[in-house]
């Protein structure tokens, strides 16, 4: 059995998923892919049924009743994952705003550098984002500050959705306690490794903007980093 698979949650991405999946099946290691949709409107999930036919032993989908939160769409995936016999497990948007190319650099940095959880970082080296408006970058690059200064983590990009988890990381966290299930979900997960003491590494990538489909991001997704922070750190002084 392959190593490594490709968790993709989605909803109503219709008009990039065939191109993802395409994208992570040609790079030269081989990934697994699992795509996990919250019953899209759009067919998101027959058209990968339909890839499933070309690929029955690599590309997987499970389809949820309803659209419930990145969060948990990933807390859905993992538990799909552990199942099996998978060593990495990635977390990766289907818009591609991540690169596909850097798969292979994020499991290198696990595989070959010891990393339990490495990091596709916008801000590792400089701020480095396509398409994005000042505002957005604001947001983004002041959250992450707020995030280190609020939690002690000595990471850059503690929002970013780009990520490679070993097993034994995932095996370690009681994903039911897992709290919140948008922008802070990606926090959250990575205060839990760091809390651990897990070796976290960030690789520097390029993030672009998705040019086609809608953003997810939403006010309550905000305000839920913004307060859950406080909240989960608080939280973490009384191990509650």
């Amino acid at each position: 059995m392959q190593d490594a698979v490709v968790i993709i949650p989605t909803y109503n991405e219709i008009e990039n998923i065939e191109a993802i999946i395409l994208a992570v099946f040609n790079q030269e290691k081989v990934f697994h892919i699992l795509v996990v949709d919250d019953n899209s409107p759009d067919g998101t999930a027959n058209k990968v049924r339909v890839l499933q036919k070309q690929y029955p032993d690599s590309l997987f989908l499970e389809v949820r009743q309803q659209k419930a939160g990145l969060g948990t769409a990933y807390i859905h995936g993992f538990k799909w994952c552990l199942k099996r016999e998978y060593q990495y497990i990635f977390e990766m948007d289907a818009d591609f705003s991540h690169n596909p190319k850097d798969l292979i650099r994020l499991y290198n940095a696990c595989f070959k550098e010891g990393a339990a959880l490495s990091i596709g970082s916008r801000y590792k080296k400089g701020i480095n984002v396509v398409n994005w408006p000042l505002s957005r970058i604001i947001l983004s690059y002041g959250a992450s500050i707020y995030v280190r200064i609020i939690t002690g983590m000595r990471i850059m990009d503690s929002t970013a959705g780009f990520i490679c988890y070993h097993r034994s990381v995932l095996e370690s966290i009681n994903l039911e306690n897992i709290k919140f299930i948008g922008y802070a979900f990606q926090i959250e997960m990575k205060f839990k490794a760091y809390s651990k003491h897990f070796k976290i590494v960030e690789v520097p990538v390029i993030f672009t903007d998705r040019t086609r489909g809608q953003s997810k991001l939403s006010s309550s997704i905000i305000s839920e980093a913004i307060f859950g922070v406080i909240s989960m750190k608080f939280k973490s002084l009384f191990n509650t």
